[in-house]
């Protein structure tokens, strides 16, 4: 009785041991085969550079144009925060359906009074500024510009648009309250009309009135990517000025108090005017409002669409590649019958001949992947330096792009690496001796 309990102890031992011992075998079956797919691809380096021809265009192609397409995310997306991610901006815009469909656009636009009393109802937005503008010249002695921009703003407009009073001061309630003519400029206006480097406290004529300066506005120089490349021919003047000299249409732009309560700061905002323009629950607003928050997103969609449209089409040549792999490794399959037949007749079982043969697929799969990303790179470099392409100047490989291309190459690899050595696995080792 004692010897039988000790026959079945040294039987769960053995079994256990080698439950334990079997990955570390496995692991030792996994490097032999990596020496040995080395070994093969060194002694056949012309073959196996030409055969990863596919895989080497397939993969710098890939990363090249995700670069491409991430680096004008990245600069459209630098754009829309030098906006301000958290903008609003209302409109007054008549109806297509409604009583108000034909109505008259003095009755469609906004008056100035419309926003008293916006932020006590609305809790999410952080701050706002009605604006209106018109054209007019502006000369200072013998010195004019024809066509200058005025726009009307209130003080938050400094703090919306990230552009503050970097000379003198800015608007202060009583220039507002008493539509006093006083302005600020930019350091264009002062360099084209020749004011003094400090030109606070001196007179320029707008039209055919004469405004005070009492500030300089930093400037803002447009990118070429929307359209402009310079700085603008801007003036400032307080809103309620300008609605006087020019009252006829007028426009708000408000902050969300972040980008997170942009919907909820547009919610409180349609509440709050189509209550004060007494619209029914039936009626369509009278007024649009979009947010910069929305664009960002619907652009982030469609670049993730475009990545993933461009990556398809020129990923189609991985596939190409990896039918040049299969067809490589069946003839390598073809080449060594003998060798698979002589380690079959040792006592090499079928599955460690199907892992070296697979692993030597994936390894030339991998080799033409490194060198395809090498590539991909210094096509990167070559498009991030295209003169006068503002636009992919921060063309960049992402670190998931480096990953896709080598996952997708072993996954090349595996797919088309599997049959040549399922076959050679397969292969009758008296059949394989007998090859010549």
């Amino acid at each position: 009785m004692g010897k039988y309990v000790l026959m079945r102890r040294l039987e769960k031992g053995d079994k256990m041991f080698r439950l334990l011992w079997t990955p570390f075998a496995f692991v030792r079956l996994l490097l032999q085969s990596m020496r040995l797919a080395l070994g093969q691809i060194w002694a056949n380096k012309a073959r196996a550079t030409l055969t990863t021809i596919g895989i080497v265009i397939g993969v710098a192609s890939v990363t090249a144009v995700i670069a491409a397409v991430t680096g004008l995310k990245t600069r459209v997306l630098d754009q829309f925060e030098s906006f301000g991610t958290n903008k609003i901006y209302i409109n007054p815009r008549r109806p297509e359906t409604g009583p108000l469909r034909n109505a008259s656009w003095r009755i469609i636009r906004f008056r100035p009074e419309l926003f008293d009393g916006l932020l006590e109802h609305c809790p999410s937005v952080e701050c706002f500024t009605r604006l209106c503008n018109y054209r007019d010249p502006v000369r200072r002695g013998e010195k004019g510009i024809e066509e200058v921009r005025i726009l009307g703003i209130d003080p938050d407009w400094h703090k919306i648009e990230s552009r503050h009073v970097i000379m003198g001061r800015p608007f202060s309630v009583i220039d507002e309250r008493h539509s006093r003519q006083v302005c600020l400029v930019t350091s264009t206006i002062r360099d084209k009309l020749h004011l003094d480097r400090d030109c606070v406290g001196q007179s320029i004529v707008i039209g055919d009135r004469s405004f005070r300066i009492v500030g300089m506005v930093e400037e803002r120089v447009e990118s070429s990517m929307f359209g402009g490349g310079g700085a603008r021919e801007e003036i400032f003047i307080p809103f309620a000025t300008c609605w006087k000299l020019d009252g006829d249409w007028m426009w708000v732009i408000a902050n969300s108090r972040s980008p997170e309560l942009s919907e909820d700061a547009q919610a409180e905002l349609r509440f709050f005017l189509r209550k004060k323009r007494h619209l029914k629950p039936a009626e369509p607003d009278t007024f649009l409002m979009e947010a910069i928050e929305q664009f960002v997103q619907k652009f982030r969609q469609t670049s993730m669409i475009m990545t993933a449209v461009a990556g398809g089409i020129v990923g189609i040549s991985l596939l190409v590649g990896g039918v040049g792999i299969m067809n490589i490794m069946l003839v390598s399959v073809s080449e060594r019958t003998r060798e698979i037949g002589l380690r079959k007749a040792v006592g090499a079982r079928p599955s460690a001949i199907l892992l070296q043969f697979l692993v030597e697929a994936i390894m030339l799969c991998l080799f033409g992947g490194l060198i395809g990303v090498v590539i991909g790179q210094l096509l990167t470099l070559g498009i991030a330096n295209i003169p006068h392409a503002e636009f992919l100047n921060k063309a960049h490989i992402p670190l998931w792009a480096v990953g896709l291309g080598f996952g997708f190459s072993a996954l090349v690899g595996i797919c088309f690496g599997f049959f040549p050595a399922l076959k050679a696995a397969q292969l009758n080792p008296i059949e394989a001796l007998r090859h010549e």
